[in-house]
């Protein structure tokens, strides 16, 4: 089948972002990454960054008030070696790992009106990539709090952190990571949005027939993400590590 053409950046984008398409190899310091770029995007301003990146291996990723006993199959995480962590973000608990590309978006606030607010920015970010995900499902929808979905069943879960000047916003898009395996590591949820109706994981979630590359080359467009990052500081990111795994312990 023929791919459509990528669709040009919207009216409304913001300014050039800076573009990071890198995965560390623990998923420990990925999810410390994501911390490292906010928090110098907080002491230092600068351009708006979109990172994309995709673990080699499963992960359990708890949001920041999640509680391990309500979500997790904790014994099975413990019997395959599936790490649980947790994120500085709130939301839901995710499985991460091959299959599910994520991605962050790290700005000031004053970047555009619509940043202002948590319920706004969900609005505004998630429109957008829903542009862009329409280039292979054209009934990509923004539904709940902070989804995406096809047919009411999601394909991206989307979290925030926002500090006093800056905000990070970071998701995931499923291309090829089946509701089994996520049900392998983790509960049915006692919170859900209304939309879901209390299906399971394999009559909830669905994939994206999309090709990694492809999304991240459709995502950068809407976002005119075309800016070199040069990197960040080490100790940034070493603080960063440090603070997953002190959270991870609760």
């Amino acid at each position: 089948m023929d791919t459509p053409p990528i669709s040009t950046p919207s009216a409304s984008a913001p300014r050039r972002f800076r573009l990071l398409d890198l995965t560390l190899p623990s998923p420990v310091e990925n999810l410390a990454l994501d911390e490292a770029l906010l928090d110098e995007m907080e002491e230092q301003g600068g351009d708006p960054l979109l990172r994309f990146w995709e673990s080699d291996r499963c992960f359990v990723v708890l949001g920041r008030s999640s509680r391990p006993g309500d979500d997790v199959h904790a014994d099975v995480c413990g019997r395959d070696g599936v790490a649980i962590l947790r994120r500085i973000s709130g939301g839901g608990t995710i499985l991460q790992g091959p299959g599910c590309l994520s991605y962050a978006m790290i700005a000031r606030q004053d970047l555009h009106p619509d940043l202002g607010n948590i319920r706004a920015t969900y609005r505004f970010i998630l429109d957008r990539i829903a542009s862009a995900l329409r280039r292979w499902e054209p009934h990509t929808v923004f539904c709940g709090i902070s989804d995406l979905t096809v047919g009411e069943r999601k394909i991206s879960g989307n979290a925030q952190r926002r500090t006093r000047r800056s905000l990070l916003f970071h998701g995931t898009i499923l291309h090829a990571m089946a509701g089994d395996l996520i049900a392998r590591y983790l509960k049915q949820p006692a919170r859900q949005p209304n939309y879901r109706q209390d299906r399971p994981h394999e009559a909830f979630v669905r994939t994206i027939d999309a090709k990694p590359d492809e999304l991240k080359q459709a995502i950068a467009v809407q976002w005119n993400a075309v800016l070199p990052c040069t990197g960040w500081r080490d100790s940034s990111l070493q603080a960063g590590i440090r603070n997953v795994l002190e959270r991870s312990r609760s």
